[in-house]
């Protein structure tokens, strides 16, 4: 099968194509097909399905092209992946989707259908739970929306809280005063802090206290207003925790609250509060529970294949353990 596009000129075939041909290359190698630029005229060649998925994807990236964008290599992989798994894919609805942030980068942008729903939602509610595996932007976004939020003066500060389970919430022992103490289990969001503003604005805003990072224990007994609230890791948290957490919820404030349920590192004997929480608060207005899943990975391609590969590994434990309880009570 043959398909042709018609582009608009050198400039616009150049930016489609990318840096050393990177986007034609990656297209060609995962679509298993034969594309061929002559003049205005791009053609596809090969099998109807890829030839067709192909065409699409490349009208999305003009149309990205043509209002202003500039398409990067991650961004035809993850469209790639997007329409081999057969989603309804409008690449532009997600590249245009846009939250300020406060760095050299300027914005930043939801990668997957998924992610774009998660973003939606925290402008939506007030209560935001991120459910999901690693790599799938459960804390970036968040961290994104809660810059963009202050930036914008939406709100006055950015509160971010994580469970320090290693320490067992009591960091005493460790040497140091209570940022040096805490540091090494608050290091991911800072991470993601420094990614989305620059060095010495960030230094400031710790300074004067409009971002504060603090250990959840140290949450207790607070009443938070005017702030946009992130619990990080909250797997990690008891349900007397969570619910902590959740009370501390003041005027003019928003909460997001993420986790990944499938990495709880609490003792054996312990509940994880965000397992607990789902049957509690589901259906409540305002709040919201958005899951997302190894299709919303954004981290390294194959970052996919070993969470799904780990997830079939645990469905035939899984079996074998039911398989062997149920052989036990026939004997």
């Amino acid at each position: 099968m043959e398909k042709v596009i018609k582009l608009h000129n050198d400039e616009e075939a150049n930016m489609l194509f990318g840096q050393h041909d990177e986007n034609i290359k990656l297209v060609k190698h995962e679509l298993a097909i034969q594309i061929v630029a002559r003049g205005e005229n791009l053609t596809f060649q090969g099998k109807e399905k890829e030839v067709v998925l192909a065409e699409k994807l490349f009208v999305e990236l003009l149309g990205i092209i043509r209002l202003g964008g500039h398409i990067r290599r991650q961004d035809t992989m993850f469209a790639i992946n997007a329409l081999k798994k057969g989603n309804k894919f409008e690449l532009h609805s997600l590249y245009f989707d846009r939250i300020e942030v406060m760095s050299k980068r300027q914005f930043v942008t939801p990668k997957t259908r998924g992610q774009k729903v998660y973003v939606d939602t925290i402008r939506k509610c007030d209560i935001t739970f991120g459910i999901g595996p690693a790599g799938t932007g459960k804390t970036y976004l968040a961290m994104a929306m809660a810059i963009s939020a202050l930036k914008n003066q939406q709100v006055s500060r950015i509160i971010l809280a994580r469970p320090a389970v290693e320490a067992g919430e009591s960091l005493g022992y460790l040497p140091g005063d209570v940022k040096q103490k805490i540091s090494p289990y608050l290091r991911p969001i800072y991470d993601a802090l420094y990614d989305m503003m620059e060095l010495d604005k960030v230094q400031q805003a710790l300074e004067k206290e409009i971002i504060e990072v603090a250990p959840l224990a140290y949450m207790r007994g607070r009443t938070l207003n005017d702030s946009f609230i992130i619990l990080d890791e909250a797997q990690n948290s008891t349900p007397e925790q969570m619910k902590m957490f959740l009370t501390r919820l003041g005027f003019d404030s928003k909460a997001v609250i993420t986790g990944d349920i499938t990495q709880v590192d609490l003792p054996v004997h312990r509940l994880s509060g965000l397992v607990q929480v789902q049957s509690i608060l589901k259906g409540i207005s305002g709040i919201e529970f958005i899951y997302l899943n190894e299709q919303d990975v954004v981290r390294h391609e194959l970052v996919q294949d070993i969470i799904m590969a780990y997830a079939a590994h645990e469905a035939k434990r899984k079996k074998k353990t039911y398989e062997a309880g149920k052989r036990a009570k026939q004997n």
